[in-house]
C-alpha cells in the first residue's frame, strides 16, 4: 500500500447484492477479485476482498473513485451486482494494514445509506451512494447524478447490459453487433432508445470530478 498520513482521498466500500444466496460462494469471491484487479490501476490503495464480500479501496480523486465503481459494476454484470459507498476525505494509517479517518466513515456512510434506501421501491434499482467529510464536490449534485445512472442501468435488459459493457469496454458497435448475432443498426436502436448513451456520457462525466 501507498504510505499515507492524514491524507484526502476517495474511499470505495462495496459489497455484493445477495451473495448469501449464491450457490457458488468461493467462485463468486474468485469472480470479485478478478474483476478488482481490473479497477486497480491507478489507484492510491488497490480495491481487494476484505472480509466476506466486502471490499474496500481509495483513489486520488472522487472521479476515479466514481470511475472505478462504474466499470466494476459493468465487470460483474448481468449476472453479479454490487452496491458501493464512494466518499472523500483525510485518511490515516493506523498500522501496516489499519487505515481510519474521516474518509472512510464517509464511505461507510454512503453504502449503509445505500442499503436501507434501496429497499423502497422508488428506488429499489439505486447501487452507489457518494458522502464527503470534507469540501469536496458537491454531494447533492454527484448524488443526483448516480440516483438517474442507477436507475436506468436498473431497468435496462441483460442484452442492454452486455452491449453497455462491452461499449464502455472499448468495443466498437460492429463488434459487438457481432457478438450479439443482431445487426449494427439495431446496437445502434438501443444505444440511443435504452439509455445505453446517456449513461455513457453521465459515466464519463463523472469520472471528472476532482475535489475541491
Amino acid at each position: 500500500m501507498a504510505q499515507m498520513k492524514d491524507r484526502a482521498v476517495a474511499t470505495l466500500i462495496g459489497d455484493v447484492v445477495g451473495s448469501r444466496r449464491a450457490r457458488d460462494r468461493a467462485g463468486l469471491h474468485d469472480r470479485l477479485a478478478r474483476a478488482l484487479r481490473g479497477i486497480a490501476p491507478g489507484a492510491v490503495d488497490a480495491p481487494l476482498v476484505t472480509v466476506g464480500d466486502e471490499f474496500q479501496g481509495s483513489y486520488a480523486t472522487p472521479g476515479a473513485a466514481l470511475d472505478a465503481a462504474w466499470r466494476l459494476r459493468l465487470r460483474l454484470s448481468p449476472d453479479v451486482d454490487v452496491r458501493i459507498g464512494l466518499g472523500h476525505g483525510p485518511v490515516a494509517r493506523l498500522d501496516e494494514t489499519t487505515q481510519d479517518g474521516p474518509g472512510w466513515w464517509a464511505a461507510r456512510e454512503a453504502i449503509d445509506w445505500v442499503k436501507q434506501t434501496q429497499s423502497r421501491a422508488t428506488t429499489e434499482h439505486l447501487r452507489t451512494a457518494y458522502r464527503s467529510a470534507d469540501e469536496g464536490p458537491e454531494v447533492a449534485a454527484v448524488n443526483a447524478a448516480l440516483q438517474c445512472r442507477d436507475h436506468l442501468v436498473g431497468v435496462m435488459d441483460e442484452r442492454s447490459l452486455r452491449i453497455l459493457a462491452a461499449l464502455v469496454a472499448g468495443q466498437s458497435q460492429a463488434a459487438v453487433a457481432q457478438a450479439e448475432g443482431i445487426s449494427a443498426s439495431a446496437v445502434s436502436q438501443r444505444v440511443r432508445s435504452a439509455g445505453i448513451g446517456v449513461v455513457r456520457l453521465a459515466a464519463e462525466q463523472l469520472a471528472g470530478v476532482e475535489a475541491s
